[in-house]
């Protein structure tokens, strides 16, 4: 354990960081939105541990130097902007059609049809998010396990996935709960079509970004 203790200070400010960057609005979300009114809490929190996974692989891709490298690279960049940018834009087609014509509400029951593919669309939404790419770098510059042995940078690793899944979790659980679900069967034209928008919008921002 004495061995942990040189870390901690690091590793706090890392995850100070990783609270700021899932408590605050974004993409991941506003998915997360989209999936707790139509699909109901456990959709939500099963894309949860595939955002959790696209952080984690942000994590590890920024310890092997990967994000440095990204960082430095405008091509590459600029490669991975675009792709965001089209998933984005996919979410907001999906979005704003569910807006024009609203499909039925899932309940309780059929929510956990898709758990792979939730999974798989968390995962995406996270590993080509430039918020959460940036946020990685940032901690990456804390050099939270520069010169640790395995098991702490294993135990930086797990601890960031836990940290992840819940910020985001919290999220799901509260925008899953039946007062915000009522507010969406009673708005969820406005509510899919700002939604629609949304992404929408930050699609074209993140394609027309030349930081």
């Amino acid at each position: 354990m004495s061995d942990l203790l040189p870390y901690l200070p690091a590793f706090v400010a890392a995850y100070g960081l990783l609270l700021v960057g899932g408590a605050s609005p974004g993409p991941a979300v506003a998915m997360l939105m989209g999936l707790s009114f139509g699909q109901g809490r456990r959709a939500a929190l099963i894309a949860c541990l595939g955002i959790a996974a696209g952080a984690t692989t942000n994590n590890l891709l920024t310890m092997a130097g990967v994000g440095l490298l990204l960082s430095q690279a405008a091509w590459a960049m600029t490669t991975l902007k675009l792709a965001g940018a089209a998933y984005l834009a996919w979410l907001a087609f999906g979005a704003l059609r569910k807006a024009i014509h609203p499909p039925a509400l899932a309940t309780a029951e059929t929510a956990p049809r898709g758990a792979v593919r939730l999974l798989l669309m968390g995962y995406a939404m996270q590993v080509t998010n430039p918020k959460s790419i940036v946020f990685w770098l940032a901690i990456a510059a804390l050099s939270p396990t520069a010169g640790a042995p395995l098991w702490v940078a294993a135990l930086f690793v797990g601890s960031c996935f836990a940290l992840s899944f819940c910020t985001h979790a919290a999220w799901a659980l509260l925008l899953s709960t039946a007062h915000v679900r009522a507010i969406y069967t009673r708005s969820r034209r406005w509510i899919e079509g700002a939604l629609g928008v949304f992404f929408a919008l930050f699609a074209f921002r993140l394609a027309t970004d030349r930081s």
